[in-house]
């Protein structure tokens, strides 16, 4: 997968969250995707970072909508 190719895939997990997770303002969503992504940057193999960084995210979010932190 190349550079642009898992931006793209990324950029995307933000849309998917934030249809799963209306209640939750874009930004955050945003935010817990860089902060998995970034999480990552080290990983030599790079096909499966846009779904682990989906992963990640959806679990903190689902933290975030469990205690009412939007």
């Amino acid at each position: 997968m190349s550079l642009e190719e898992e931006l793209k895939a990324v950029a995307k997990v933000v849309d998917r969250l934030a249809e799963r997770f209306p209640h939750i303002p874009r930004a955050s969503i945003e935010r817990a995707v860089l902060d998995e992504h970034t999480a990552l940057d080290g990983s030599p193999i790079r096909d499966f970072v846009p779904v682990l960084v989906e992963r990640g995210a959806r679990g903190r979010l689902r933290g975030h909508a469990a205690s009412g932190d939007a």
